[in-house]
C-alpha cells in the first residue's frame, strides 16, 4: 500500500475532503460588507436626516411665499400665513358680492378662505413632526400688493435643526 506524503498531488485535488472545508477570507469579507450595506440602508430609511427634512420644508415654504406674493399682486386681497407645530396654512378674506353687483376686495369680516382646493397654497403638515416657528417682525407674515415688501425672517426649529427663511428688500427669498 503506498503511503501518501503531505504536499503531494493527492492532498491538492479539488474533490478531496480536506481541501473543501470552510470559507476563504475573501468570501467572509464579502458577506460582512453586504450585511454592512444592508444595515446602513435600513438605518437611513428608519432614521431620516431631520435637518434635511426641515430644509426641504423651508425650501418649499420659500417657494410658496413667492407664490402667495404673486397671488396677492394678481388678486388684490392680502394673504396671511399661519403656522403652528403641526403645520401651516395660507388664508385670505373671501370675496363677497356688494349690492351693486361688483366684487369687493375681500373686506368682509365673515370667515377666511384657507385655499382648501388650491394645489399650491393648501394647508400642509410639516414633514417631520412638530416644528417651532418664529417670525421677525413678530406676528404672522402678511403678503400685500406692495412691490417693495419689508424684510422678513422666519425661523423653523425642529428637535435637531434650525433653518431660516429670509426675504430681502427686493422680495427675494433665501433659505439659510
Amino acid at each position: 500500500m503506498p503511503t501518501s506524503v503531505p504536499g503531494t498531488s493527492e492532498f491538492r485535488q479539488p474533490g478531496n475532503a480536506r481541501h473543501a472545508r470552510g470559507f476563504t477570507l475573501i468570501e467572509l469579507m464579502v458577506v460582512v460588507v453586504i450585511i454592512g450595506i444592508a444595515a446602513a440602508a435600513v438605518t437611513i430609511r428608519a432614521f431620516p436626516d431631520r435637518r434635511k427634512l426641515l430644509l426641504q420644508d423651508a425650501e418649499r415654504l420659500a417657494q410658496l411665499f413667492a407664490v402667495a406674493q404673486g397671488e396677492v399682486r394678481a388678486d388684490g386681497r392680502r394673504i396671511l400665513w399661519e403656522a403652528d407645530q403641526e403645520g401651516y396654512r395660507f388664508v385670505r378674506r373671501p370675496r363677497v358680492l356688494t349690492p351693486s353687483g361688483a366684487l369687493s376686495t375681500g373686506t368682509s369680516a365673515s370667515g377666511w378662505d384657507a385655499f382648501g382646493r388650491d394645489e399650491l397654497l393648501r394647508p400642509r403638515a410639516w414633514s417631520d413632526g412638530p416644528v417651532a416657528v418664529q417670525a421677525d417682525p413678530p406676528g404672522p407674515p402678511v403678503f400685500t400688493s406692495e412691490w417693495i415688501p419689508p424684510p422678513l425672517v422666519v425661523r423653523l426649529r425642529s428637535a435637531d435643526a434650525i433653518v431660516t427663511i429670509v426675504r430681502d428688500e427686493a422680495g427675494r427669498y433665501a433659505v439659510q
